[in-house]
């Protein structure tokens, strides 16, 4: 199938924003007939639509950042294993490794439906889903302790789950027999189904209105032009050079401090990032593939040069990325990647402190640098197992004219607070505190956001819990005379007052009645000298009880 002749600008914005309106209702869609928390509350998952030549054509504006590698290189892998001869209508396709099927870490499912319009493949309506458990030798596949791929769950190539509107059968049930609370995980597969069949149906429509060969033509337009705009971004950035480099706590596993760097060429309209230095992929789970460095990348320089640019795969094409194999950020088989958003989100903080001698004012300091992640399975008093997981927040690295944000998710990992209502209600487990860490944010001019602190506590039974954590030991670091942030920290403490301070990789351990475990997420890095910072604002601090008399005092001096 092949487009037309270059469409007209009303047209082509139509149809633009015709797709986009696709991608969000399927994300709506999925949200609504998920079964699991972390989906229908936590947000956690994307919808894209894919051309037949693998290009990423729209992505919902709900979607997560890093869902963007995967999604793309589940397709490239879809179009690798069949030819688009091979695929009929009917068809529902699903996988999730890294290593093999384009994924970037096994919980994360991708669920693709080929679209047929008039006898051919017009393109792929597009799942991804982050599943509380893919199975593996940890409750949450997510456990620090995992040094391989196979330990980390159920590894699914590209395969048909569906043939010709058939389920098979078999399929499902392997999948099912190797996952825990399988009823969940069954519900929330069809509900990924659901979303791209109902994203089937909407690209029905706009072809009837439109013709297949004009929305063919707006594919290519949108990407083309997507492209410009990005190179025209890029060229806002002065020529140069542009170097930095930072540190990831360890791996759990005893290697520590892991060098990433970073070296930023540009050169008008093009840019090259390249990590050559960066050191080799550690035994523990925190390595990425390149499919989720390439993402992080891709992200955080269309926030830079223009956060208005559409996501599609204009995007990735302005942009070369050097990240050699056998790296942190280019994983090979079978090294473990559960835990790679980790690094990922440390990439961007790289990447802003090397733009930020170029661009000082579309940059932030250091944000939390993490993607702090807790997981909690149990058996209620209903005899009744459970698997919880999430993600939790934290500060924003402090702006060139603003505060960082205080306790929210930041850069690749947009999803959802988890509610307090919404977790206790589900799951016999108990919030005991939830609220922002006091002087956590690293002063300056501009005051770095703060981190959050999470109690948990099991009801009548015990629990068994593993973590996840960044920035526990290297603080988030401030920019121009900014101070640096508070760091993150795990601690176990008991009814009698005894405490524990866990490491930042936890692997699985129980958590009894009589016991709460405290998460505290790190804050953010400052922006500017501390002697800049507004009066008021240093009032509003007081007043809001964010930062301590303590910390006004050592800071700034009242």
């Amino acid at each position: 199938m092949t487009g037309a002749a270059t469409l007209d600008p009303i047209t082509l914005e139509i149809l633009h924003n015709g797709l986009r309106s696709i991608t969000d209702e399927m994300w709506t869609a999925l949200r609504r007939s998920a079964y699991s928390t972390n989906i229908k509350e936590r947000h956690d998952h994307s919808t894209a639509i894919i051309d037949t030549r693998g290009r990423l054509v729209a992505q919902s504006e709900y979607s997560l950042p890093t869902h963007l590698g995967a999604i793309i290189g589940a397709t490239e892998s879809l179009l690798q294993k069949y030819a688009l001869k091979d695929l009929e209508e009917g068809d529902v396709i699903i996988c999730n490794d890294p290593h093999v099927a384009g994924g970037t870490h096994l919980p994360d499912v991708n669920v693709i439906v080929p679209v047929f319009v008039e006898g051919g493949i017009l393109a792929f309506a597009c799942t991804i889903a982050h599943h509380a458990d893919i199975g593996g030798m940890s409750p949450g596949s997510m456990d620090a302790c995992m040094t391989e791929i196979f330990q980390e769950g159920l590894r699914i190539p590209v395969m048909k789950l569906f043939n010709r509107g058939q389920m098979n059968e078999e399929l499902m049930d392997l999948i099912l027999l190797n996952v825990r609370v399988s009823d969940e995980r069954r519900g929330d597969y069809f509900a990924q189904i659901a979303a791209c069949n109902l994203g089937q149906r909407r690209l029905h429509e706009l072809t009837d209105r439109y013709g297949v060969s004009t929305v063919l033509s707006a594919f290519d337009e949108i990407i083309e032009r997507t492209t410009i705009r990005m190179r025209r971004g890029i060229e806002t950035i002065p020529n140069g050079s542009y170097s930095f480099d930072d540190e990831m706590d360890d791996d759990g596993l005893g290697t520590f401090d892991i060098k990433i760097k970073v070296r930023i060429e540009v050169d008008g309209d093009k840019i090259h990032v390249d990590f050559t230095g960066t050191d080799p992929q550690v035994k523990g789970n925190i390595n990425a593939p390149y499919n989720s460095t390439h993402a992080a990348v891709s992200y955080v320089l269309k926030a830079v040069v223009d956060p208005e640019i559409p996501n599609n795969h204009g995007v990735r094409s302005a942009i070369r990325v050097t990240m050699p194999p056998g790296t942190i950020g280019n994983a090979v088989f079978p090294g473990a990647v559960a835990s790679r958003n980790h690094f990922a989100q440390r990439l961007v903080d790289v990447v802003l402190g090397a733009l930020a001698g170029a661009v000082p004012h579309a940059v932030t300091a250091a944000s939390n640098g993490a993607n702090t992640s807790v997981s909690l399975l149990g058996i209620s008093n209903t005899g009744e197992q459970y698997v919880y997981f999430e993600t939790i927040g934290g500060g924003v690295g402090g702006r060139y004219a603003k505060d960082g944000k205080d306790a929210v998710q930041v850069h690749i990992t947009n999803t959802a607070n988890s509610p307090v209502e919404a977790f206790e209600m589900e799951y016999p487990l108990m919030i005991e505190e939830y609220g922002l860490v006091e002087d956590s944010g690293g002063a300056g001019r501009h005051r770095g956001g703060l981190g959050i602190r999470r109690v948990y506590r099991p009801i009548d039974h015990v629990a068994s819990f593993n973590a996840v954590g960044e920035r526990f030991r290297h603080q988030p670091w401030g920019l121009d005379q900014g101070r640096s942030g508070r760091s993150g920290q795990f601690v176990m403490v008991n009814d009698d007052g005894t405490r524990t301070k866990l490491p930042g990789k936890v692997a699985t351990q129980e958590l009894r009645p009589n016991q709460r475990l405290v998460v505290e997420s790190p804050g953010a890095g400052g922006y500017g000298p501390t002697s800049e910072r507004d009066h008021a604002a240093l009032e509003e601090d007081r007043a809001s009880e964010k930062c301590t008399d303590e910390y006004l005092q050592l800071h700034y001096g009242i």
